[in-house]
């Protein structure tokens, strides 16, 4: 089983933490639907043995198309590639794009997963970060997206300056309230050349605490796995039957085919990935050329994208899967690495699946780095 990933470039304006790859023109929306519509043609060969899964509007704000745009996107992916009977159909909204009518025609559609980008239910959070709805929208959105999907995700952003433990509870109490079986949630994160970064260097937001977002981290776990939630990725919590496929199947290792700008895929030996750049993209569709660029991985790459991946999720990393795939010289390198994470009890050995514990969570991604290697080959 494989998915499809289709990038929407587009927001009505620019949060201040972001360095996804968006327009907030929406000059050529037209042009772009058309252009992703081709590119899905265009690209339906390397699918030609695969069965599509999952299909994924992500962004950007793919909101921003109408249900016309979408159900057109749609109709192509259906008409080029092998589409199981219940596909996952995923769409990125955030709450100002989705009033009563919205949301009664998405959910009239194809579409049957909503992963609504809340953030907070606070207003001074929202207008820290610069997001285009206020407290109140991202509520009634809930209220009435819960009449029509009973499948919906929720983004949270933690470790916000000045947000303190209690108010970062109410948040996740918030989001409770409504029902919703899946929540990701990441750590306010600031990027270079963001907005958030000029407004740090600047001093006029404090920059953010790590330990602050570590204290944040195990409250999420701990209030979510006491309400039925699996903590499944390091960053997504699900109720079961309610993971994600989509972004599962990139944990463990899936192709995907990625649409548009600056979309990546992969083939299980290749990674590629589109231009960043709107005009560019939809000149190159034009011309019948995909504007792609491909990284064939070595084996060491193969190797670090496993540990990194496998770390994250509660499926962890196969010792046995390591040996077969790669060699002993790469599970010898392994154990050693691993041996003083497990002495902190960072990292357990459970059968033969190397897991994070409790404590390692928060900091997998620094230990998977350790367990990197340069190469072997």
């Amino acid at each position: 089983m494989s998915g499809i990933y289709i990038h929407i470039p587009f927001c009505k304006q620019a949060c201040h933490y972001c360095d996804f790859h968006f327009s907030t023109s929406l000059k050529k929306k037209n042009e772009m639907v058309s252009a992703l519509a081709k590119e899905i043609e265009m690209r339906k060969e390397e699918f030609q043995n695969e069965v599509v899964e999952t299909i994924y509007f992500g962004g950007g704000t793919p909101s921003i198309l109408t249900i016309d745009d979408l159900q057109f996107l749609i109709n192509e992916v259906y008409k080029h590639y092998i589409v199981i009977e219940h596909p996952e159909i995923t769409l990125e909204a955030n709450p100002d794009d989705l009033d009563n009518e919205t949301i009664r025609q998405f959910g009239n559609s194809p579409i049957n997963r909503l992963s609504i980008g809340i953030q907070s239910f606070f207003e001074d959070d929202l207008k820290l970060m610069n997001r285009a709805h206020n407290s109140e929208e991202a509520k009634k959105c809930l209220q009435k997206a819960t009449q029509y999907f009973d499948n919906i995700s929720i983004d949270l952003i933690y470790g916000i300056p000045n947000m303190s433990n209690e108010k970062w509870k109410q948040n996740i109490e918030m989001a409770l309230l409504f029902g919703v079986p899946h929540i990701s949630s990441y750590a306010l994160t600031v990027e270079p050349k963001t907005a958030l970064d000029s407004f740090i260097k600047k001093g006029i937001i404090p920059q953010p605490d790590d330990e602050v977002a570590q204290e944040h981290f195990h409250i999420l776990v701990d209030t979510l796995t006491q309400n039925d939630f699996i903590h499944y990725e390091l960053s997504n919590f699900g109720k079961e039957n309610y993971f994600s496929k989509n972004n599962s199947a990139y944990w463990l290792g899936k192709k995907y085919l990625g649409i548009g700008p600056s979309a990546h895929s992969y083939d299980g030996q290749k990674r590629g990935w589109n231009v960043s750049n709107n005009s560019l993209y939809i000149k190159s569709i034009l011309e019948n050329r995909l504007p792609i660029e491909t990284e064939v991985l070595s084996k060491t790459d193969r190797y670090n994208e496993y540990i990194m991946t496998g770390l994250r999720t509660i499926w962890g990393i196969s010792l046995d899967r390591i040996e077969a795939e790669f060699g002993t010289k790469y599970l010898d390198y392994l154990n050693q690495q691993a041996q003083k994470y497990i002495e902190d009890h960072l990292l357990f050995v459970d059968s033969t699946i190397l897991k994070t514990t409790k404590k390692g969570k928060f900091l997998s991604d620094g230990i998977a780095s350790d367990l990197f290697l340069l190469n072997l080959e």
